[in-house]
Formats: C-alpha cells, sequence, structure tokens
C-alpha cells in the first residue's frame, strides 16, 4: 500500500494494522522475506500515524495561539 492508499487510512485503522504487524513479528516463524515486508510494511504504517499525530498537534497549537490572541485582546479591551 502506498500513496493515495495509505493517505485514506485513518489514524486508528493505521494504528491498528501496525500493532497487528508488530504482534506478527514478535511471533517469529515468519520467512526472512516476510519479516522484511512486514518491517517495511510497518515503517509505513508508523509514517501514517507520525503525520496524523503531526496534523493533530498542528491544529492544537493553532487553536492554542487563537485563543491567547483572544485572551490578550480581552485584556486590553478591558482596560481601555
Amino acid at each position: 500500500m502506498t500513496g493515495k492508499v495509505e493517505e485514506a487510512l485513518s489514524y486508528e485503522q493505521a494504528r491498528d494494522e501496525l500493532i497487528e504487524v508488530v504482534r506478527r513479528l514478535e511471533a517469529g516463524g515468519t520467512s526472512l522475506e516476510e519479516s522484511l515486508a512486514l518491517w517495511e510494511r510497518g515503517e509505513e504504517l508508523a509514517k501514517v500515524c507520525r503525520r496524523w499525530l503531526e496534523g493533530a498537534r498542528a491544529r492544537l497549537d493553532a487553536a492554542l495561539a487563537e485563543e491567547k490572541e483572544a485572551d490578550a485582546e480581552g485584556s486590553e479591551e478591558a482596560g481601555e
């Protein structure tokens, strides 16, 4: 899965699939080729999760900045 398909994954979908990939890797019993494919998929899923979390952090930071700005404007108006 690459590109558009990964972009369509929600955070929860990517996280759940990543959990399953890790579980399979930890269980062992897979060939080297399959283990490498699982590892690569895990890396892709981790990137999807990271992008979601970074986006959420940016939205939170923007909301906090707006709130701080609105509080500052309210304080200035009250002081006038």
